[in-house]
């Protein structure tokens, strides 16, 4: 996304990138990127919250007007809530590791067959 924004921006269509992978997206260098601080896949606030989102979006918007040198950088005024979230994200230790490989063989199996029997593409998240 990073770089598709700098290519647009290179031929005269502002872009905004609203994320929350900080430290990748300002290495990628974008022209502007609004920083919300929530887990991966949430960069637009909170599910069902529609007044999170649509200050979110706004304060995007707004950058269009505000941020007047490359590499402009705002956050959100947001948190998640407690912030427990972090010390879960991504965490593999021996508490979940054999529940994940489970998860994860499961997956593998069903994309396997989901391909032995035609289907362009597979979930890529198990449910259930």
């Amino acid at each position: 996304m990073s770089l598709v924004a700098r290519n647009l921006e290179a031929h005269g269509i502002p872009a905004l990138v609203i994320g929350s992978a900080i430290d990748i997206v300002e290495h990628c260098g974008v022209p502007r990127y609004l920083h919300t601080d929530f887990p991966l896949g949430n960069p637009c606030g909170k599910p069902w919250d529609r007044d999170m989102q649509i200050s979110i979006i706004s304060q995007g918007v707004a950058m269009f007007r505000t941020a007047t040198a490359p590499n402009t950088t705002e956050r959100t005024p947001y948190e998640w809530g407690d912030n427990s979230w972090r010390n879960d994200y991504l965490r593999v230790d021996d508490s979940n590791r054999e529940e994940l490989a489970r998860q994860g063989d499961q997956r593998r199996k069903r994309q396997a067959s989901e391909k032995a029997a035609g289907l362009p593409r597979s979930a890529m998240i198990a449910e259930g």
